[in-house]
């Protein structure tokens, strides 16, 4: 087994834009009109709901 070289090679610049790997995506977010009114709960969360405050009276 050798040693290391006691005239190490320089750093070797790749061709520019091969270690790029482009590609376009979406990172889930979405706007949100301000003024819209806010969603309607879906069923399970209605349901959930109206058996807490059944409980509760």
């Amino acid at each position: 087994m050798t040693g290391p070289s006691s005239n190490p090679r320089g750093e070797h610049t790749p061709r520019p834009g091969i270690t790029w790997q482009t590609s376009l995506g979406t990172t889930g977010e979405r706007v949100v009109d301000e003024q819209a009114p806010d969603p309607r709960p879906n069923r399970a969360t209605r349901r959930a709901l109206q058996r807490r405050t059944t409980k509760e009276t």
